[in-house]
Parts: C-alpha cells; sequence; structure tokens
C-alpha cells in the first residue's frame, strides 16, 4: 500500500501574506526584508497581496503576528528580525521568548508563521545570513509561508 502523500508549493498566486519585521538591528532586517519581498515578487505575488508591519523588536514579534493571524485575512505570516549575542542573558531571554510566542500564535489560529528570525553570536553570522547574494534567510522565510499556506489550504 502507498500512502498518499500531499505537499505545499511555494507559490504567491492567490495568496495573502503579512511580514512582521523588527526595527532593532535594522541593518541586519532590512535585507532580510529586502529578500523576503523579493521572493514574494519573484512566486507571483502582487503589492497589493503583501502586508509589512514593524515593530521596535524581536520581543514584539510574537504579539504583532498573532494579531495579523487573527485577522482572518492572511494565509501566511512571515516574522523577521535578529538577536546578536550579548555579554549578558538578555539574548537567551530575547530570542527564547520570540520562538515560544510565534509557535504559540500559530498553534492557536492555525495560521502559519515563518521563523526568519536570526539568532546569532556574531554581527558577521548575521550579515551572512541576511546577504542579498547566496542564501538570504527572509527569502527562505518567504519560501517556507508559501509553502505553509498552501499545504495548509490542501489539508482544510
Amino acid at each position: 500500500m502507498k500512502p498518499e502523500i500531499i505537499e505545499g508549493e511555494a507559490s504567491a498566486h492567490g495568496r495573502r501574506i503579512a511580514i512582521v519585521a523588527s526595527r532593532f538591528n535594522d541593518f541586519i532586517v532590512t535585507s532580510l526584508l529586502k529578500g523576503a519581498i523579493e521572493a514574494w515578487s519573484e512566486r507571483g505575488g502582487g503589492e497589493e497581496d503583501l502586508f509589512v508591519a514593524r515593530v521596535p523588536g524581536a520581543f514584539e514579534l510574537p504579539v504583532a503576528a498573532r494579531k495579523l493571524c487573527a485577522s482572518g485575512r492572511y494565509d501566511a505570516v512571515v516574522a523577521l528580525g535578529c538577536v546578536i549575542r550579548g555579554d549578558t542573558p538578555h539574548f537567551d531571554y530575547v530570542a527564547g521568548e520570540c520562538a515560544r510566542g510565534l509557535t504559540l500564535a500559530s498553534l492557536e489560529t492555525g495560521v502559519p508563521i515563518a521563523f526568519g528570525v536570526l539568532t546569532v553570536n556574531t554581527t558577521e553570522q548575521a550579515l551572512e545570513r541576511a546577504a542579498t547574494t547566496g542564501s538570504n534567510k527572509g527569502s527562505e522565510a518567504m519560501l517556507t509561508a508559501l509553502e505553509m499556506a498552501s499545504l495548509i489550504a490542501r489539508i482544510a
């Protein structure tokens, strides 16, 4: 017996997506946002079907993402931010609670939230992951959001 296997596709056609992006470490997040928007456009997404909300930092991403999910207007949300480890435990609290809050928001609403929040040890690592050439994690988060939106629609 062969089981039925379904997968989503990373197409923006017919989708409405929201991006919530932090302003803290904006020199990194701007590149993530650019990558996400480019991936959206490359997959056929229209300007009118993409919404971007900016929040102060990564700690604020979950509440904004939760509100966007609960609005019923979006098929998925992309969360973008950057937390760079410092000399205090602040990194652990911000990164951990951001991840936990985004997971909870997605589970509570049933709307996929793609985790495009960099949690890195150095600025150099962040710059590498946000580069507009190569592997931009904002672009990857958008592709994940599109694929999950497609999959959820097929399951429903």
